[in-house]
């Protein structure tokens, strides 16, 4: 039977708007971010999708992200952790080495891109071999981006860009595996005066 993941990033915090690596430490949802959980949340009301389950990561951003999308109760999961950064959490993200990470933190105390891509597969294996059809999800961009990367061999779509605050992909998910089928980039230009926008 034919399964649908709703994998989302949280709204924008305080870290993403001061440019600083934020891994498994936290901080709170800007003005900004929470207007930008509130149109993902309108998002789903306006396309009538009930989900059967949500879970969140137990980081405080992404369960107070999931909260403004919907009001059913969830489930708080360690696995949908963002990566572990090590001793880079809470630097500016200049400090950062290029792209691919691969094994880099490890060194520092943090997670390998392996590593974080099967915790992540791992988990959302198992929510969607629970009894339901329909899930919610909030996770956290690296974590998003490699969970999509760690699938990219059954999806003939892909986002080059960076999965930006709120992004939503929705997956297939059949035969214990997943497919990409839709990235949803809202666009957060008209939200309140004042606010300024950061990626």
């Amino acid at each position: 039977m034919k399964k649908t993941l709703y994998l989302m990033r949280h709204g924008q915090t305080l870290f993403n708007q001061r440019k600083k690596v934020q891994g498994w430490c936290d901080s709170p949802l800007t003005e900004l971010g929470v207007r930008q959980a509130e149109t993902a949340g309108e998002y789903f009301k306006e396309r009538n999708i009930i989900f059967d389950d949500a879970y969140s990561s137990t980081s405080e951003r992404a369960s107070d992200t999931l909260e403004l999308v919907t009001d059913m109760p969830y489930t708080r999961l360690k696995g949908l952790k963002e990566w572990n950064f090590g001793t880079f959490e809470g630097e500016s993200e200049d400090l950062n080495p290029p792209l691919p990470y691969n094994d880099f933190f490890v060194k520092y105390g943090g997670e390998d891109q392996k590593e974080l891509q099967e915790r992540v597969a791992a988990t959302c294996q198992k929510i969607m071999e629970e009894d339901n059809k329909v899930v919610l999800a909030v996770s956290h961009g690296a974590a998003c981006r490699n969970f999509m990367r760690y699938w990219e061999h059954t999806s003939a779509i892909v986002q080059q860009n960076k999965i930006g605050n709120c992004c939503i992909l929705k997956f297939e998910y059949e035969n214990k595996e997943f497919k990409l089928v839709e990235i949803i980039n809202h666009d957060f230009s008209d939200l309140i005066g004042g606010i300024t926008i950061v990626s």
